[in-house]
């Protein structure tokens, strides 16, 4: 029997619990050093904000993945990790003041206290229960695991390191088989033993303490089945790895789907619950997004339609994920003929790839006949305020907040089929490219880059931050033309 363990932010409860009960404790020594003894359940204003915590601390372990890898990682990661805990805490206690329009009867020094008690104990806690995990827990009941290794001599140097670096102590690799050589039996590698040709595994294996074999061998090698039928036979735990192909990029996960057993492969591979994270987001930025876009259009509409009478509303089809086709909305920056004369301009393009992009544009609005004129168009494409129509299709699910620009149909016609990757996930209103090289990159290579690298680097705290960067950036008007 195999022990597969808790899984997600499930097998990290106990941090969790200790996170909140040292963040609840925090507040209340804050209070206590600010007032001078007096007790915060006295204090019918300050008790709500426990519920708050009680919420925020869990809701920050999930967007900040506060507790992944919380048992391998160093002290100064740990140190960072803590300190998104506690000032996203912090931010929730001051999100609630304001919109509560009660913070005039909170202390600042309070919350300042409660930072610094809460980073500097929810720290030492963190330190000290990882050390009693690894240094005790590990030795009760038998938890560390005995385990075989077949692979390669090139590969088990590796293997062996990532076993280890991975595993926190809870495997001891007591033997190994190298599937390329048998010349090698009692030689060491890395501090473990070749201890038998592959013919022989199975008496090795037999005449040991082994919990599981683990095989770990190149494509173009065989599973030895005959290994894992004996293993099966003996109660002894096999694993088979999948990720051993050393050319591929993309993630692959062992599951099932509608009731069939796979091996999914994917550009990238997320959680569940990290998808409905990212579509709540997208609900709540689109909501507040289309209050302001209806501020805007009393404004801009009627200048728009003086300009260039005609629809206020620019629509356009464009590509979204995996070639999906949507109407994309905007507020109307061109002339109505815009897109007939496209071809015209194709010349003075310069974009370099299958994106279309001019600066004197003299289909813009206000441009003049060169193009050379800054008038309304240019002014709403400048301050971005022709995007906050999209937000629209964000409520409706074709784009996110955050994600790739959608080509166009043309564009995505003519693209490679390495190109079409940069939509595996929704086309987003603002994304890498336009929070960081917004109007300065204009190699299509490379901004597909920066969108696989945005794919497959992808989080929820990482779209957080390109939203806080793409905000400066759309006030400055930097890039924008």
């Amino acid at each position: 029997m195999y022990n597969k363990g808790l899984s997600g932010w499930v097998k990290h409860l106990d941090f969790m619990i200790l996170d909140l009960i040292i963040i609840e404790l925090s507040f209340i020594l804050a209070y206590d050093i600010r007032h001078s003894g007096q007790s915060i359940f006295d204090n019918p204003t300050y008790r709500t904000v426990f519920f708050v915590l009680a919420l925020a601390v869990p809701m920050a372990s999930v967007l900040f993945k506060v507790h992944s890898g919380i048992l391998r990682r160093g002290y100064l990661r740990e140190f960072t990790s803590v300190l998104q805990l506690v000032f996203f805490t912090a931010a929730i206690i001051l999100a609630y003041m304001f919109f509560g329009k009660i913070s005039e009867k909170y202390s600042r020094l309070v919350v300042l206290y409660f930072v610094i008690l809460a980073t500097v104990l929810v720290y030492t806690v963190h330190v000290i229960w990882k050390m009693i995990l690894i240094r005790y827990g590990r030795s009760n009941s038998g938890i560390i695991r005995h385990m075989f290794l077949i692979t390669t001599g090139s590969m088990a140097g590796d293997i062996i390191d990532t076993i280890r670096n991975n595993s926190v102590g809870m495997i001891d690799i007591t033997g190994m088989a190298l599937a390329d050589t048998s010349d090698r039996v009692g030689e060491e590698i890395n501090g473990v033993s070749v201890s038998s040709a592959m013919k022989d595994v199975i008496d090795s294996i037999s005449g040991q303490w082994v919990d599981e074999v683990m095989i770990c061998l190149p494509s173009e090698y065989e599973t030895p089945k005959d290994i894992l039928r004996e293993c099966y036979l003996m109660g002894i735990t096999t694993h088979v790895a999948l990720n051993m192909d050393t050319n591929r990029y993309s993630e692959r996960e062992a599951g099932m789907v509608a009731g069939i057993y796979t091996l999914t492969e994917s550009v990238r591979i997320v959680d569940g619950y990290e998808v409905v994270i990212k579509r709540v987001i997208d609900i709540i930025g689109s909501l507040i997004g289309l209050a302001v876009t209806a501020l805007l259009t009393v404004f801009v509409a009627p200048v728009i339609f003086i300009s260039d009478p005609g629809p206020v509303f620019f629509t356009q089809d464009r590509v979204g994920k995996n070639g999906r086709i949507f109407k994309i909305f905007k507020f109307r920056s061109m002339y109505k003929d815009a897109e007939k004369k496209k071809e015209l301009l194709m010349k003075d393009n310069e974009m370099q790839g299958y994106m279309f992009k001019v600066d004197c544009d003299p289909r813009i609005i206000g441009s003049g006949p060169d193009g050379k004129k800054h008038g309304i168009g240019w002014f709403i494409r400048r301050s971005s305020i022709d995007e906050f129509p999209q937000f629209l299709n964000v409520l409706l699910g074709d784009m996110s907040l955050v994600g790739t620009r959608p080509p166009t149909v043309d564009e995505w016609e003519q693209y490679e089929k390495r190109h079409r990757a940069r939509l595996a996930m929704k086309p987003g209103i603002t994304g890498l490219w336009q929070a960081y090289g917004r109007g300065e990159i204009t190699d299509f290579d490379k901004i597909v880059d920066m969108d696989m690298e945005y794919i497959n680097t992808w989080s929820i705290s990482g779209d957080i931050k390109i939203i806080l960067n793409t905000i400066p950036v759309v006030l400055s008007g930097k890039g924008a033309k």
